[in-house]
C-alpha cells in the first residue's frame, strides 16, 4: 500500500509541476498577444486559472503527505506528549471531514455545471474547471488516511530529496 501512496504522491507532484509549467508559459503568451500584437487572446486567462487551481489542490495533497503544509504548533508544542498525539489525531479527523465535504460538494458543483460552457472557451464545460476540487480532496483524503493508519510519510525516500547523501559539489 505504501508504494501505491508513493505513486499517488508522485502523480500529484507531476500534475502540479506540469500545471505550473504550462501556466508560466500561457500567462506571458497572453501578455505578448495583448501588448505586442495588439490582439489579446481570450483563452490564456481562464486556462491559467484552471491550471492554478489544479496546481493548488494537487500540490496541497502532496504537501500534506510530505508534512510541509502550513501548521501552527505554538500551542500544541507546549502540551504534554500524550495530549500532542491526541491533538494530532483530532486534526487528522477534522481533515477527513473537510476532505469529505469538499469531495461531496465540489463533486456536486462539478457535475451540475457540466452542461454549461465557459464564455472564453466554448468547447470546455464549466464543470471541468471545478474538477480539481473533488480530485484534490480525494488525494488529500487518501494521504490523511495513510497518516492515520500507516503513520507519517514525511521521512520516506520519495518525499525527502536529500536522502542520497552529498553531491560532488557539496563534498568539496
Amino acid at each position: 500500500m505504501v508504494r501505491l501512496f508513493d505513486r499517488l504522491y508522485l502523480l500529484c507532484i507531476w500534475i502540479s509541476g506540469i500545471s505550473i509549467f504550462f501556466m508560466s508559459l500561457i500567462i506571458p503568451w497572453g501578455v505578448f498577444t495583448r501588448y505586442v500584437l495588439g490582439t489579446g487572446s481570450s483563452w490564456p486567462e481562464p486556462v491559467a486559472v484552471l491550471l492554478m487551481v489544479t496546481f493548488t489542490f494537487m500540490g496541497a495533497a502532496a504537501s500534506y503527505r510530505a508534512g510541509s503544509h502550513i501548521a501552527v504548533g505554538m500551542l500544541t508544542d507546549r502540551l504534554p506528549e500524550p495530549v500532542q498525539k491526541t491533538c494530532a489525531i483530532l486534526v487528522h479527523l477534522c481533515m477527513v471531514g473537510i476532505c469529505v465535504f469538499v469531495m461531496v460538494w465540489g463533486g456536486k458543483l462539478a457535475t451540475e455545471t457540466m452542461g454549461q460552457t465557459l464564455g472564453d472557451l466554448p468547447w470546455m464545460a464549466v464543470g471541468w474547471t471545478y474538477m480539481p476540487l473533488p480530485l484534490g480532496a480525494l488525494m488529500t483524503l487518501v494521504f490523511v488516511l495513510e497518516i492515520l493508519f500507516w503513520g507519517p510519510a514525511h521521512e520516506r525516500a520519495v518525499v525527502v530529496f536529500d536522502h542520497e547523501g552529498p553531491t560532488s559539489a557539496e563534498a568539496i
